[in-house]
């Protein structure tokens, strides 16, 4: 598809939702950054959806990273927990997320996550894509 396809099919979803009474949908990114000096070493990031001025009340978490030497420290819990604050100040309620692999399912876990659904072989080594949500 061009760019002007895109823009077109965008359009005509946002004149749908509008005659379907649905405000139309936008993101605001959320993030947090752990450096230490000017060393990039992990972050939180994700998308908190509006319709009109409120949101929605969920929150897509997209990206919870720690570099491979700062792993096991509880940087991560530490970011994701950040996150988790800063989106329910502005009222989100829920969070969810995808992720794979027994060491990243056991550390949602224990943050509370809980699974509520999974694609059998999603990944070609046939592991499983995992969708986690925890109410904030």
């Amino acid at each position: 598809m061009t760019t002007e396809e895109i823009e077109q099919m965008n359009a005509g979803f946002d004149k749908l939702s509008l005659e379907e009474g649905v405000e139309i949908e936008h993101s605001d990114r959320f993030s947090f950054v752990a450096l230490i000096g000017n060393d990039f070493i992990g972050c939180s990031s994700g998308l908190a959806y509006k319709n009109g001025v409120n949101y929605s009340g969920w929150f897509f978490l997209t990206d919870l990273f720690v570099a491979k030497k700062y792993r096991s420290k509880g940087l991560g819990a530490k970011l994701l927990k950040s996150i988790e604050e800063k989106v329910a100040i502005v009222g989100v309620k829920h969070i969810w997320l995808w992720t794979s692999g027994d060491k990243a399912l056991k550390f949602y876990h224990r943050q509370a996550y809980n699974k509520f659904t999974e694609m059998e072989n999603w990944y070609s080594d046939g592991n499983s894509r995992v969708g986690l949500r925890k109410n904030l």
